[in-house]
C-alpha cells in the first residue's frame, strides 16, 4: 500500500507507453489498476519516446537526401503507427461532439460513436496538414521541436485531467482517474525542463502557446460538456502540438 502514496515509481513510464501507444510494453494488470493517475507524470515522457524513434526516421530520411516533406509524412506515419492513432481519434470524435450537438447529453453521445463525420474528417485533415507543413519547414530543427512539443501537449494532458471534472459516468478518463497536485507538478516541470534542454529559452515560448491552447481547449469543453473525457485529452494533446510546431517553425527553422 506504500507505493500508492509515491508520486513516481520506476514502473509508470512502462505503464504510460502501454495507456499511450502501441509499443509491446508489458506492464501488471494489478499494477495498473493501483497506480492509475498516479503514472500521469510519465506521460510526457512515453510521448517523447515515440518523438524520438519518429524523429529518427525524419532525421534518417533526410541523411539519405530525402526531402523534408517526405521525411515529414514518415515522420507522421511513425507516430500514428506508434500511438494507434490514439489522440488523432480523440480529436475527431471531439470535433464531431462539441460541434455535432446542441446540448451536453447529444455531444457526449456523438463523442462515444465510433463512427467519423464531417466534423472530424475536417479536424484530421487540418492536424496532418499544419503538422507536415511545420515539420517540413523546421528541416534540421525537427527533432528537438518534435520531441518537446511531445513532452509539452502531453503535460497539458496531466494538466486538463486534474483541473477538469469527468464529462460522463464511464470512460477511460474517469477509470484512470484524476491526478494529484504533486503528480501534475512532477509531469508539467520535467516536461518543460527537457523541453528547456532541447531547445534553449525558445522552450519558455513553446512552454507558453502550448498552455494557451490547453487553456482554449479547456474552456471549450468546459462550457460544452462540463468537463473532459478521453476525447477531450486527445483532442487537447493535438491542437497543443500543433499551436507547438507552428511556433517552432517560426522561430527555430
Amino acid at each position: 500500500m506504500a507505493e500508492q502514496r509515491h508520486f513516481m515509481t520506476p514502473r509508470d513510464l512502462a505503464l504510460a507507453c502501454a495507456l499511450l501507444t502501441r509499443l509491446p510494453v508489458p506492464v501488471d494488470a494489478d499494477f495498473a489498476a493501483q497506480r492509475g493517475a498516479k503514472a500521469a507524470w510519465a506521460y510526457p515522457l512515453a510521448g517523447a519516446l515515440v518523438a524520438v524513434i519518429a524523429g529518427g526516421i525524419g532525421w534518417a530520411a533526410l541523411a539519405l537526401g530525402l526531402s523534408p516533406m517526405i521525411a515529414a509524412g514518415l515522420v507522421l506515419a511513425g507516430q500514428v503507427i506508434m500511438t494507434g492513432a490514439m489522440h488523432e481519434d480523440g480529436l475527431a470524435d471531439a470535433a464531431d461532439g462539441l460541434w455535432g450537438g446542441w446540448e451536453k447529453d447529444r455531444r457526449l453521445e456523438i463523442m462515444k460513436d465510433s463512427r467519423i463525420g464531417s466534423y472530424g474528417v475536417l479536424a484530421m485533415i487540418l492536424s496532418l496538414g499544419l503538422r507536415w507543413s511545420a515539420l517540413t519547414a523546421l528541416g534540421a530543427a525537427l527533432l528537438p521541436a518534435l520531441v518537446a512539443s511531445a513532452l509539452l501537449s502531453r503535460a497539458a494532458i496531466i494538466w486538463l485531467m486534474a483541473g477538469l471534472p469527468n464529462a460522463r459516468e464511464g470512460g477511460l478518463s474517469r477509470a484512470i482517474g484524476r491526478p494529484s497536485a504533486g503528480t501534475v507538478a512532477i509531469g508539467v516541470v520535467l516536461a518543460m525542463a527537457l523541453s528547456l534542454a532541447l531547445t534553449g529559452w525558445t522552450g519558455i515560448g513553446l512552454a507558453l502557446v502550448a498552455g494557451i491552447a490547453a487553456l482554449g481547449c479547456a474552456a471549450i469543453a468546459h462550457t460544452k460538456i462540463g468537463g473532459q473525457t478521453g476525447d477531450i485529452l486527445g483532442a487537447t494533446q493535438q491542437v497543443c502540438e500543433i499551436a507547438i510546431l507552428l511556433l517552432a517553425s517560426a522561430v527555430m527553422a
